[in-house]
């Protein structure tokens, strides 16, 4: 039975999965949802014995049903390659009582690998289905790294253009220099002044941008999006839940049907509400556990059912969840609203007028499942610290953010259900915080030099995304302001 899609905001007729994924945003500036949430039809004993590419086909496929089984294959087999350092794609570290999933082992060691190495072959596997005549455009906000692995998933990819936006002075140095070096003919990369909100909204503002539309589509152009707004990034991220469960079963870890957590570190929102779907689908899931660092609007939200972006912007050491407007939201705000698309765009209205809503006592009886917190600056750093003195484990600080907090939870509510952390990204994108949290005696080293540092004191390889970037040129110096954005769209695309 073919699974549609239609719009949170509720204005047009539903579209097949490979249409939504070319749209990305749909028309009326809603965001893509299912109809409704399939249930897996595999048992979880056969899911413990498959490899990561076999259980992303079971996931997948009940969600994209207008892709063959040989599109979809292609399209799992393309991206869940040698590109990643694993050959299990997302391995589970049991460290101490939580298991670490890790999903930093593909080409920018950050878990936007995991959905991102894919959403290519989908994108031009959907363009080809639907008789798409025009190039692709990309166009991407990024608070850090799903800047990088959008830009390494289409370089170069026929038929496709990539501009990236990023706030300048707001990433890592090396989420940036992983950026500005990028190769390909067909990638851009423009830093603005401003922060991550800034730039979310400008890529917003273009896409609802009518004219410059069909500007465009007279050139031979059509945007898309590779950000978490799009559904095709959404579906691969439930594939890693699903995995992290089996895996345990079939370790012995768990038994079947055994209920067990999720802690995510959580900024745009798309990869904890990937473990909620998850759910929906059938995964014996208890608490999603969302962790946020001091811009904390979404622990606001959990804790009042206001979500408030008026605020203070807190430039942190986890930089990808440096964000006040958490997109991905809106998606579970339709769902706790019975899937009321006015109810939605009401709230959606007041956010982009007042910057706040409040959901209603009985939607916030719909969110009992979701515990939030946040982690300062500190406590992220004495996580780090404390683990590695402990362990020998190194995390990054947007794990550390997660770890800090779920030590929070289990403190507040004296829950000892086995839980899993999403890693979601490599300690070596981070070196500089990681290093210091660890000893601030490494301050005086350069970020190369800390990277060897750190191989050595955790015992890991370098990644050879770092390596890769040591000596690489800059090829793209761009820097405008927030509003100069859809011009710089219009001179890169010679329209």
């Amino acid at each position: 039975m073919e699974l549609l899609y239609r719009s949170t905001r509720g204005a047009k007729e539903p579209v097949t999965a490979s249409k939504a994924i070319l749209q990305g945003l749909a028309e009326d500036g809603g965001l893509f949802v299912p109809d409704s949430i399939p249930k897996l039809t595999c048992s979880m004993e056969q899911l413990a014995g498959m490899t990561y590419q076999e259980t992303a086909y079971e996931v997948m496929k009940l969600f994209l049903t207008d892709y063959t089984e040989e599109e979809l294959k292609y399209c799992i087999n393309s991206a869940y390659d040698k590109k990643f350092d694993t050959d299990v794609i997302a391995p589970l570290e049991k460290v101490e009582d939580a298991y670490y999933l890790e999903l930093f082992h593909g080409a920018t060691i950050a878990f936007k690998d995991m959905a991102l190495s894919i959403l290519p072959y989908l994108m031009t596997t959907a363009a080809k289905k639907n008789q798409v005549k025009n190039d692709i455009v990309i166009l991407t906000a990024t608070s850090g790294d799903t800047g990088k692995a959008a830009l390494a998933g289409f370089a170069d990819v026929p038929g496709t253009k990539i501009i990236v936006f990023y706030p300048k002075n707001g990433v890592s140095p090396i989420q940036e220099k992983q950026m500005v070096t990028q190769k390909g003919d067909n990638t851009f990369v423009v830093g603005i002044h401003g922060n991550f909100d800034d730039a979310q909204s400008g890529v917003k503002a273009i896409f609802g941008n009518k004219e410059l539309a069909k500007e465009l589509d007279q050139a031979g152009y059509q945007f898309s999006s590779a950000n978490s707004i799009n559904i095709g990034r959404l579906v691969p991220q439930i594939v890693y839940y699903v995995y992290a469960y089996a895996k345990l079963l079939e370790s012995g870890e768990i038994k079947d049907g055994e209920i067990i957590n999720v802690t995510v570190p959580t900024g745009n929102f798309g990869n904890i509400l990937a473990a909620y779907y998850a759910k929906l689908m059938g995964l014996p899931l208890g608490k999603f556990i969302c962790a946020s660092n001091e811009n904390k609007v979404l622990y606001d939200f959990f804790s009042t059912g206001c979500y408030d972006r008026n605020r203070a912007f807190m430039l942190t050491n986890s930089p990808s969840m440096d964000i006040l407007i958490s997109s991905n939201l809106e998606r579970l705000i339709y769902r706790i609203a019975g899937n009321d698309p006015e109810k939605n765009s009401r709230l959606m209205e007041g956010l982009a007028k007042d910057g706040k809503y409040e959901i209603t006592d009985e939607m916030k009886q719909n969110l009992q499942e979701f515990y939030g917190n946040y982690a300062t600056e500190e406590e992220t750093a004495g996580a780090i610290r404390r683990l590695y003195e402990e362990t020998g484990y190194v995390m990054d600080t947007h794990t550390a953010v997660a770890e800090a907090v779920y030590e929070k939870y289990r403190q507040e509510t004296k829950d000892e259900t086995k839980t899993v952390i999403a890693s979601t990204a490599s300690p070596f994108k981070f070196t500089r915080s990681v290093m210091n949290s660890i000893d601030g005696k490494y301050d005086a080293l350069s970020d190369f030099e800390l990277v060897d540092q750190l191989s050595r004191i955790a015992g890991v390889r370098v990644p050879k995304a770092i390596e890769e970037i040591r000596t690489a040129p800059v090829l793209h110096d761009r820097v405008i302001a927030a509003e100069e954005m859809p011009q710089a769209v219009k001179e890169i695309l010679g329209v």
